[in-house]
């Protein structure tokens, strides 16, 4: 329910980022994100498993860094394939991620994030910086709304959003107000 709200209000890539060693419940819920990702037209992205994108018949991947490698993934799940790579900050790793086939490019933690705390920061400018790489680039880690714009103005062409979005009273809503800022 929270991801369709999320869906009617905007948004426009789901990632299913579930970390549990189960499975089958993993497929199960995939499956259903991708049926329901369909019926809105967005991308459904599958964190760090490739096979489960095969499986599910999902749009692509996101990749971290030690996540395994993007041209094997390129190579398992072919062109039309979206494969995302973390950056974190560095500039070097995403022109590295770049010739072997990212379709985008995420950098951050922009803020601090619950979701993942210790992570290394990323400044405005990295994101600035990346557009040199003519790829997409997506902020990452502690976005809100009270934060988002200088993410934006700064070049992320999208932010991936967790805690503030699903921690909202009208997800739907809050999903429009990040749009709004593009």
């Amino acid at each position: 329910e929270a991801v369709e709200a999320a869906l009617a209000g905007g948004a426009v890539l789901v990632q299913y980022r579930e970390k549990s060693i189960d499975t089958a419940r993993r497929l199960e819920e995939a499956m259903a994100l991708r049926m329901l990702c369909r019926k809105y037209q967005v991308p459904l992205l599958i964190n760090d498993d490739v096979e489960l994108c095969l499986a599910v018949g999902a749009d692509g991947v996101h990749l971290g860094r030690t996540d395994g490698s993007l041209q094997q993934a390129r190579a398992r799940l072919g062109e039309s394939a979206i494969i995302g790579a973390t950056c974190h900050d560095s500039l070097a790793f995403a022109a590295e991620a770049a010739s072997r086939g990212a379709s985008y490019l995420a950098f951050g933690a922009m803020y601090p994030s619950d979701t993942k705390p210790g992570t290394s920061s990323a400044a405005l400018q990295t994101l600035t910086d990346a557009r040199r790489f003519g790829l997409p680039v997506v902020a990452i880690g502690g976005l809100s709304i009270d934060n988002a714009a200088p993410v934006i103005a700064a070049g992320a062409d999208c932010v991936a959003v967790i805690s503030h979005l699903w921690s909202a009273a009208d997800i739907a809503a809050r999903a429009r107000d990040f749009t709004h800022l593009f």
